[in-house]
């Protein structure tokens, strides 16, 4: 259909011709010989089929610029519905990290309130217990003192030469006897509770639960054994026995895997042990292969080998309470650091990071405190696993990660 079929069948009213012209100004159609009238003198006049083509030019150019703003309409929408659809999602994630958030505080709240109160009931078993004892003590010497002034009581009625006549000693008791004060108990408490620093403690756990993610299932090695050790089944307890009249130094043992890259973590059961060393080990040239089996070593300096120098890099307890952690020195004698902590560590974690070069010991039984890191440590060779049950027969025992 043409531009002008709008018009076909229109004939001028004044003139019966067909209807050809029409003014912009006015938007009226008109014949040729209207155009002589002075009716449109000075009015811009065009051909309908050029006026209509215009038209069609204008409406399509308006017709895909709206379409542009519907599609522009339908994306915002589409991302508006994105929106939406994240917004719930991330609300949803961060509801339940809230949740996870304030149950693991609720866990610590709950654990260390328990804690505190065996602590605190500990101490009031002691107290009572010596308080008891004193009350004890006081009430024989009580009537240890009415026996005494009894006597003396009925001394004075004596005879004048009977009573100077007297030798048992009664009087000199009486003259020289003195209350023994028990031992007093302080009316304060030894200890006062402080509140736990809940950040630190559910970042330490943080930090636990992501070096846990590197946990590999490490097996002792049970080749070049030593004698005062038995494994188990298993592979993943050592015990150390007493062999008589062989003089044995409890030397340690390797984890069968080693390690040359990567991040690599491990946990280790020490809670019914007094004595024990645990770490790394790789082999270095500063010392004798002897030494660096911790064979050799004397037994009043039996800790000299464990030193970063002579590739071992732990941390040991001894004695039941003495947690140490064995350093380099300037000088050749070992640099023994003591380290402190409110919690015994009854489950070590070690965390192995090759490219970083560190060691970490975490106290699993605390929420995963840092017990002590090695850093800027230097491995030439392969890094093994290392474990010394020490002199103390309870078992040393690899195990997965607690939760």
């Amino acid at each position: 259909m043409s531009p002008e079929d709008g018009w076909k069948e229109d004939l001028c009213r004044k003139h019966g011709k067909k209807l050809l012209l029409l003014c912009r100004e006015d938007r009226e159609v008109f014949c040729l010989l209207c155009e002589k009238t002075q009716e449109h003198r000075d009015h811009h006049l065009c051909l309908i089929r050029d006026a209509a083509k215009e038209c069609q030019e204008m409406l399509q150019a308006a017709l895909r610029r709206l379409q542009k703003e519907q599609q522009k309409a339908e994306e915002l929408e589409a991302d508006i519905r994105e929106q939406r659809t994240s917004c719930k999602y991330q609300m949803q994630t961060e509801r339940q990290r809230i949740r996870s958030e304030f149950n693991q505080l609720r866990c610590i709240l709950d654990c260390e309130e328990r804690r505190e109160l065996q602590k605190l009931e500990e101490e009031e078993r002691k107290t009572l217990d010596n308080l008891a004892a004193a009350e004890a003590e006081l009430v024989q010497q009580t009537w240890l003192l009415k026996d005494l002034i009894s006597d003396l009581e009925c001394r004075r009625e004596w005879p004048t030469q009977e009573l100077l006549q007297d030798t048992s000693g009664t009087m000199k008791w009486g003259e020289i006897w003195t209350l023994r004060k028990p031992k007093l108990v302080s009316k304060k408490l030894r200890r006062v509770f402080r509140a736990p620093d809940l950040g630190a403690m559910l970042q330490a756990q943080r930090e636990l639960t992501h070096v846990q993610c590197y946990w590999e299932d490490i097996t002792l090695d049970p080749f070049n054994l030593n004698l005062n050790l038995v494994l188990s089944e298993d592979q993943r307890q050592v015990i150390s026995v007493p062999i008589w009249p062989v003089k044995c130094y409890n030397y340690g043992v390797l984890g069968s895997q080693c390690f040359s890259s990567g991040k690599h973590y491990w946990e280790v059961d020490v809670s019914k042990k007094t004595a024990w060393v645990l770490g790394v080990y790789c082999r270095t040239r500063s010392c004798t292969a002897e030494l660096a089996l911790g064979r050799g070593a004397e037994h009043q300096n039996a800790h000299a080998i464990y030193r970063p120098q002579c590739g071992y890099w732990v941390i040991g307890l001894k004695n039941a309470f003495k947690y140490k952690a064995f350093e380099d020195a300037s000088t050749c004698d070992l640099n023994v650091l003591t380290l402190s902590g409110a919690v015994p560590p009854l489950r070590v974690g070690v965390f192995l990071d090759c490219e970083a070069g560190t060691v970490s010991f975490f106290n699993v039984t605390n929420y995963g405190s840092l017990i002590y890191r090695f850093s800027k440590c230097s491995f030439s060779q392969n890094v093994y696993p290392y474990f010394n049950p020490w002199n103390c027969p309870a078992p040393m025992t690899l195990c997965p990660p607690s939760s």
